[in-house]
């Protein structure tokens, strides 16, 4: 009969050199996740198209006539205030290697990008609305600002597309615990 014995098998001792000291990566971050590259990245896109849509429509002298534009201005400016405290936030966690992942963290930052994220996508929206009405059902577009209108929609929609995967990766990390 062919019993195994047991045996020890004797281990090397781990490197002392420089590279065993060197700090390795999170396991659980996923790239996008707060406190990532990537996360830091779309942030950063997020306030620009945010800012750009805010600027933008802000420049225009006839935007508070309008109810539409009045919404954009304020969903763009909260957008890019959220999206630039959480790109200091992000820097901060990146320069001391620190970890975004607690519970009570994750819930904010969903919560923040949901509402965010949908109160940006409807202003875009209605903007969006506005700007064809008076574009091509009221032929009123030389006496409008349509080209920075249609800029504003755009910028507010660009911030949306990249404020979803913020809220993805934060719902799914919050949804995983």
């Amino acid at each position: 009969m062919n019993v195994s014995h047991a045996s020890v098998h004797p281990m090397d001792d781990p490197p002392t050199g420089e590279g065993a000291n060197a700090p390795r990566g999170r396991v659980n971050d996923i790239q996008g996740m707060p406190a990532t590259l990537v996360g830091l990245v779309l942030r950063l896109c997020q306030f620009l198209f945010a800012a750009a849509s805010l600027c933008v429509m802000a420049t225009t002298s006839d935007f508070p006539s309008v109810t539409a534009f009045c919404y954009l201005v304020a969903a763009a400016g909260l957008q890019s205030v959220w999206s630039f405290s959480l790109a200091v936030t992000d820097t901060y966690a990146l320069l001391v290697r620190r970890s975004l992942q607690n519970q009570r963290a994750v819930m904010i930052f969903t919560i923040g990008d949901g509402v965010t994220s949908t109160l940006t996508f409807a202003a875009a929206c209605a903007s969006a609305g506005i700007t064809v009405l008076i574009d091509n059902d009221l032929n009123n577009c030389y006496q409008n600002h349509c080209v920075q209108f249609q800029t504003a929609t755009a910028m507010a929609f660009l911030s949306w597309l990249v404020t979803l995967p913020s809220f993805f990766f934060n719902f799914w990390s919050m949804a995983s615990r």
